[in-house]
């Protein structure tokens, strides 16, 4: 099944994966293979057709569109795991088999067989991770992917900042990083990024002058001076300096972004980050409680203010999460004008941590509080990026324990004295 069906995809198109992947399973014994796409906003799973447009119904009468909260499929999507279905005929029942990508949620196969066997329980998960990376390889030089995917249509700069955007979930044994980007398909002036560098995490966040065009040009301007600057070996402090370059010569001192930037030394948990007129990071610790990392910042990227660039340090502790966010998320205001505030986003963080959920599920949960305070509509861009280290000697099993969101093995002591930040 998985050899035909990984040679079949290298010269497919993304609307034969529908029929190709239901020829090649029915080899393992699945009667009906069905693969949902979740939207831009993780609030629905859509049905890909094949078919080249926004989801319809399947030959069969399929559902085309389920939401996320209050449905099996949506189930199976939030925590990452095969939940059984309807059953179908006297021996037949449907499965919801959750689509990742690594670790990002893509979304989830329906799959119909009448065994029920551990062999079968692999057979899914196998075929749902190779669909995911075929959807994945695919997604980038396909409209209908884009089609299926948006509930309405996007301004021109978010078409602009989520293309340029990594996936919003990464995890590799070490850390765990997910983000989130509201409004999804008017964003304008935000940013996130982040790379590995043999031990060392890269993190940042930028959030650019207005809400228009010029603030997604600013904001992509931003990003790219900032990757170019760190893959040719630059520090912190000079990225930064060469951002502002990079601004100041193309707009001239007309347009600016504020951002954080932090590099992150997975062997010791040793945080290192500078500050340039944003929001100062947080750190939420064993799940309780939060710490604000305090610095005096420097001055936006792009006002030439000539404020010095302080390069800050702090140590973190296994489990440990660091939190990067925009003023869009804590300066939203609610109908009595009050803003939802930095200890309701921090409150919200750490309940939705004891609750066990995946990073990923707690910020799309937390995207849905924001949008709510708000009565739906922000006026402002609201960006959050978690990173979680796992601790020096993660495992396997602790990344697991990650994506269901429970804590980490004990790890034992670094030697490293843990600061109060």
């Amino acid at each position: 099944m998985l050899a035909d069906l990984l040679t079949a995809s290298h010269l497919m198109p993304l609307e034969l994966l529908p029929a190709k992947v239901a020829e090649h399973a029915a080899a393992v014994g699945f009667s009906q293979v069905l693969v949902y796409l979740a939207d831009l906003q993780r609030d629905v799973l859509r049905l890909l057709t094949g078919e080249g447009q926004d989801a319809g119904r399947g030959g069969g009468g399929e559902e085309s569109e389920l939401t996320v909260e209050g449905s099996v499929a949506g189930r199976a999507y939030q925590y990452g795991q095969i939940l059984a279905g309807a059953p179908v005929g006297p021996d037949g029942r449907q499965w919801w088999v959750p689509l990742l990508d690594g670790t990002e949620r893509l979304g989830a196969l329906r799959i119909t067989t009448t065994d029920d066997d551990p062999r079968t329980r692999e057979d899914m998960n196998v075929l749902a991770a190779l669909v995911a990376l075929i959807v994945e390889s695919k997604q980038g030089s396909s409209d209908s992917h884009a089609r299926l995917t948006r509930t309405r249509p996007l301004n021109i700069a978010a078409e602009m900042q989520w293309h340029l955007m990594p996936p919003r979930t990464y995890a590799d044994g070490r850390v765990v990083i997910s983000a989130a980007m509201e409004p999804a398909h008017t964003i304008s002036g935000d940013a996130y990024d982040y790379a590995t560098a043999g031990h060392v995490v890269h993190l940042s966040i930028f959030d650019a002058m207005g809400h228009d065009t010029a603030a997604g040009l600013t904001a992509h301007l931003s990003m790219g001076a900032c990757r170019n600057s760190r893959r040719q070996g630059a520090g912190l402090v000079e990225i930064t300096e060469r951002i502002e370059e990079v601004l100041i010569e193309q707009f001239g001192l007309t347009r600016y972004a504020t951002g954080l930037l932090a590099e992150l030394d997975t062997r010791t948990g040793a945080l290192t980050w500078v500050n340039r007129g944003h929001h100062p990071p947080v750190i939420i610790r064993g799940g309780r409680w939060s710490s604000h990392l305090r610095g005096r910042p420097a001055h936006p990227m792009g006002t030439a203010l000539g404020l010095p660039t302080t390069l800050f340090h702090a140590q973190l502790e296994p489990g440990d999460r660091i939190v990067f966010y925009t003023d869009g998320i804590t300066e939203a205001r609610g109908a009595d004008g009050q803003e939802f505030g930095l200890r309701r986003f921090t409150d919200f963080l750490i309940r939705r941590h004891a609750d066990g959920l995946p990073v990923p599920e707690t910020l799309r949960r937390l995207v849905h509080a924001v949008l709510e305070y708000h009565d739906g509509q922000l006026q402002d861009d609201a960006t959050v990026l978690i990173c979680e280290w796992l601790g020096p000697a993660a495992d396997p099993s602790d990344l697991a324990a990650a994506l269901v969101g429970l804590p980490p093995r004990p790890h034992p002591e670094t030697g490293t004295k843990t600061e109060t930040a």
